[in-house]
């Protein structure tokens, strides 16, 4: 089974990342994903066409999020990139595509094993149905903090 522990990093977190818009955002965080190793060139086009399609806001309360991801064809090795935005960004609503979230915080996933991304989403979705927990990773100041953060939330939930 794939933890989500396992999947986080220092290196995979941006804090206060700028971006004019959801693609901004998603071209980005991917060129870091890309930069980093855990995904092909072919990420970046694959995750932005899908987001066009599945969009992948989530509204979590005050602070609302995204998790952009696309096909396991496209990683290399597994991984997810955490940002918190500096300032909020339009994505649109997952379970209502014509509304619009301004999102805060965007987790961005990279699996390898196609039957590990359901898994994965549902743990995700466990952390964010947590306000307290997310407050706390927003709040966070430094990578570190965010990662202890978010590996305390997920302690919390077992």
């Amino acid at each position: 089974m794939l933890e989500i522990s396992n999947l986080l990093n220092e290196d995979l977190i941006l804090l206060d990342l700028e971006a004019e818009d959801c693609e901004d955002a998603i071209k980005k965080m991917s060129s870091k994903l890309i930069e980093k190793g855990y995904v092909k060139e072919s990420y970046k086009q694959a995750i932005l066409k899908r987001e066009q399609t599945f969009p992948t806001g989530l509204d979590t309360g005050e602070i609302k999020i995204a998790i952009p991801h696309t096909d396991s064809t496209h990683v290399i090795k597994p991984g997810i990139l955490v940002a918190k935005l500096k300032n909020e960004i339009e994505f649109k609503d997952m379970g209502n595509p014509s509304n619009r979230l301004k999102i805060k915080m965007v987790f961005m996933l990279a699996v390898k094993d196609p039957k590990a991304q359901v898994p994965v989403l549902t743990k995700l979705m466990g952390i964010f149905s947590d306000q307290e927990g997310i407050k706390k990773i927003y709040e966070s100041k430094t990578e570190k903090e965010l990662l202890n953060s978010i590996l305390n939330t997920i302690d919390s939930k077992k």
